[in-house]
């Protein structure tokens, strides 16, 4: 595997658990407004190896409880079952992130017991999934991944980062009839990394985000919003 950083200690990216965020290099997509742009597109610098993280995990084993693994895209990654499973033997609980381009992938791994906790981005309505995505979309493969999910085989959230320049009230309504039925679904406010692909990206206001939660609501009651 491809690994550009670690985040030694979060108490935010996996809900209720102590954990360490470890960064994949490199991603399918290419989402303006992605925060993470240097590993997207390979430019990390130099890399850290399987070996580094595992010996990390073992020295803080009394320390954490989870391994969140992030990107980029973990799933382009060869050999994320090999790795996982090496975390899991160690006793950890992992989260995945992912935007739902492989669920083959996707379905693998959780039939192995090798992810506890899944974080699927939901880029937008279907109607704008490559404007949003900056790239062509296999959105049949995409759905596939949000049926698996919402069939409630494994714990999960869906989350969308919302902008100014690629979300309105229909795209939003558009999303929630989509995600109906969805355990959880969290309206992330943009915020500029200054790391991004596309530096016009725009955020919205507070009262916007609030406007876009109560149209969520309608069809998903359980709809929060992250970064207010």
């Amino acid at each position: 595997m491809k690994i550009g950083g670690i985040m030694n200690l979060t108490l935010l990216d996996y809900p209720d658990k102590v954990a360490c965020t470890v960064f994949t290099v490199g991603c399918n997509f290419r989402c303006p407004f992605c925060h993470n742009a240097t590993l997207v597109n390979g430019n990390e610098g130099r890399q850290i190896t399987e070996s580094e993280i595992l010996l990390f995990l073992k020295k803080r084993s009394r320390v954490l409880e989870g391994v969140c693994l992030t990107g980029g895209e973990p799933l382009i990654q060869q050999g994320v079952d090999v790795f996982l499973r090496q975390v899991k033997e160690l006793g950890y609980s992992v989260k995945l992130d992912t935007n739902g381009a492989y669920p083959d992938k996707l379905k693998e791994l959780v039939a192995n017991k090798l992810v506890d906790y899944v974080a699927m981005d939901i880029k937008n309505s279907r109607e704008r999934y490559a404007e949003t995505a900056g790239c062509n979309v296999d959105i049949q493969a995409v759905e596939q991944s949000v049926a698996f999910l919402k069939s409630g085989i494994v714990d999960y959230e869906f989350r969308t980062t919302v902008t100014g320049n690629f979300h309105n009230e229909t795209s939003i309504e558009s999303m929630a009839q989509w995600l109906s039925g969805a355990k959880k679904w969290y309206l992330q406010k943009f915020v500029d990394s200054g790391d991004l692909i596309d530096s016009a990206t725009q955020g919205c206001s507070d009262e916007t985000m609030y406007k876009y939660l109560k149209i969520a609501q309608r069809t998903i009651p359980s709809a929060l919003l992250r970064g207010i």
